[in-house]
């Protein structure tokens, strides 16, 4: 499998499917256009053989500190630890954040992510802090 930085300008019908996965489909070109545009934020795309099956998109801060952003794989591919090796691949950060919803915590939570509830931020939706720190 491989991780690599996606960069092009026009968002590939498959990263778009990915990434409506992570945030609403309405949302996906202006997340798309800030991986692009912004010298913080990376987008990288995984790949088994040549078939795209999961993104993650990650915003990298101060000190070795970085927040998750997106994360998705492809539903057939998903249950496979996909996800815990795109987020095993982000290198240069000690301590790795998330945002996510009550679907995605115990994924958070397997891999090892201190879990803080952050209560209802949106009407009916629960939201949670997730934060791992690497030695």
């Amino acid at each position: 499998m491989l991780m690599e930085e996606i960069r092009t300008k026009s968002i590939h019908p498959e990263i778009r499917k990915l990434l409506s996965f992570a945030t609403s489909l309405e949302k996906v070109e202006e997340e798309y256009e800030r991986y692009i545009h912004s010298t913080e934020r990376k987008l990288y795309g995984f790949t088994a053989g040549d078939e795209l099956v999961g993104c993650i998109g990650v915003e990298f801060q101060d000190e070795g500190e970085c927040e998750i952003k997106h994360l998705a794989v492809m539903p057939k591919h998903r249950g496979k630890g996909i996800g815990h090796k795109m987020i095993d691949n982000i290198v240069h950060c000690t301590r790795i954040t998330a945002e996510t919803d009550r679907d995605a915590v115990l994924f958070y939570k397997k891999l090892g992510f201190e879990i803080t509830s952050l209560g209802e931020k949106y009407p009916g939706v629960e939201r949670f802090r997730c934060v791992l720190e690497k030695l």
